[in-house]
């Protein structure tokens, strides 16, 4: 069966279809992954499956020089995306979300090949919503993204957001030891998730160096590429006991070892705090405040997690709830045990079942 997959260029995007990717490899399917052209240079690394690029751009209402671009890249694509369909002749097209996707999955609609899309957020993006008005199958991560699909309860399946295989819990003394950390202290885990965030890594880290109890803490934190060097010395200046990575391939051992993680509230971060059970402090980025607010308020309904909003984002602010958690340990074993109440799935599992089924 030729199974063809296409996805955004971002972590979120790519890493939930790498997913799908591992599950159906045990099928012996003939696979091939479509990413944006800029994903060449990637520091997620792609193996064991059939890669195309094709040109990308995002576009905006604006009309301006950039925008202009972004057309011809946009048609430019969808040119290669016409290429690709008739080389591959996929008999199953999956679309993990963004503009990139759009002209392939219509090309797969056009030419009548089945079609099946994951929207990873709560809120549908622009390009989800477009494409389930003519995909066969809308595979959601939340039970609540159907009232956002003006489409068929039908056509609507929850799978779940797929998660990489190799993020199982590690046994914590074998986490602690691989990260060179001693057990007895409070392990907290920061990141802006797969692109960084200049914001978080600046807040965060005075946060930290404010913080009554900071003598108490390890510190992980995963900056991106800007900041990597000076939270590095930062870290040494205070005398921290840290671990600073621009990018940690093996999160499984960081998350198996938090105790509390400060991060933004990206669909696939949710997901791995979900599996993980890990108390949390969700920064919504503000340039798509609406889908990440609706992902942490999925943590913060579960008392799960506590939010606190971009622009009202402070060191005193953040040492504050920091340090209310640390002198509260009851608060923290009863956010870690609300994800309890969740629903648990093999989302990749499930997605590769229906993408089989659709043959």
């Amino acid at each position: 069966m030729r199974i063809l997959i296409v996805t955004g260029s971002s972590g979120g995007h790519i890493y939930p279809a790498l997913a799908l990717i591992d599950s159906l490899k045990d099928s012996a399917n003939d696979l091939l992954l479509v990413l944006p052209k800029k994903n060449q240079d990637s520091f997620i690394v792609v193996e064991a499956v059939q890669v195309k690029y094709i040109p990308a751009s995002n576009l905006s209402y604006n009309l301006n020089s950039k925008n202009i671009k972004g057309v011809f890249l946009f048609l430019s694509g969808a040119w290669e995306s016409l290429r690709i369909v008739i080389k591959f002749r996929p008999e199953v097209v999956v679309g993990f979300g963004s503009l990139n996707t759009v002209a392939l999955v219509f090309w797969a609609w056009l030419f009548r090949i089945k079609t099946i899309i994951h929207e990873q957020n709560v809120i549908p993006g622009r390009a989800n919503r477009l494409l389930a008005k003519l995909v066969d199958r809308v595979a959601v991560s939340f039970s609540q993204t159907k009232k956002y699909l003006n489409i068929s309860a039908k056509k609507i399946i929850f799978t779940g957001n797929p998660l990489r295989q190799d993020l199982i819990r590690i046994d914590r003394k074998k986490a602690l030891d691989f990260l060179g950390f001693t057990d007895g202290k409070f392990n907290i885990l920061i990141t802006g998730g797969s692109q960084g965030s200049h914001r978080l890594n600046t807040v965060c880290s005075e946060a930290v160096s404010i913080s009554q109890k900071k003598d108490n803490f390890q510190i992980i934190h995963i900056t991106g590429t800007g900041d990597f060097l000076a939270l590095q010395k930062k870290y040494r200046a205070l005398n921290l006991t840290s671990k600073v990575f621009e990018f940690f391939l093996t999160m499984q051992y960081a998350y198996s070892v938090a105790d509390l993680i400060i991060c933004r509230a990206g669909a696939t971060t949710v997901a791995e705090l979900q599996r993980f059970a890990i108390p949390a402090i969700l920064i919504p980025y503000p340039f798509a405040y609406a889908h990440q607010k609706a992902n942490a308020c999925v943590l913060q309904d579960l008392k799960a997690a506590l939010i606190i909003k971009d622009e009202e984002l402070t060191a005193e602010n953040l040492t504050d709830r920091l340090d209310d958690l640390l002198m509260n340990p009851d608060k923290l074993k009863a956010m870690r045990k609300a994800y309890g109440q969740q629903i648990s799935t093999d989302a990749a599992f499930l997605l590769a079942k229906e993408v089989l089924n659709l043959k």
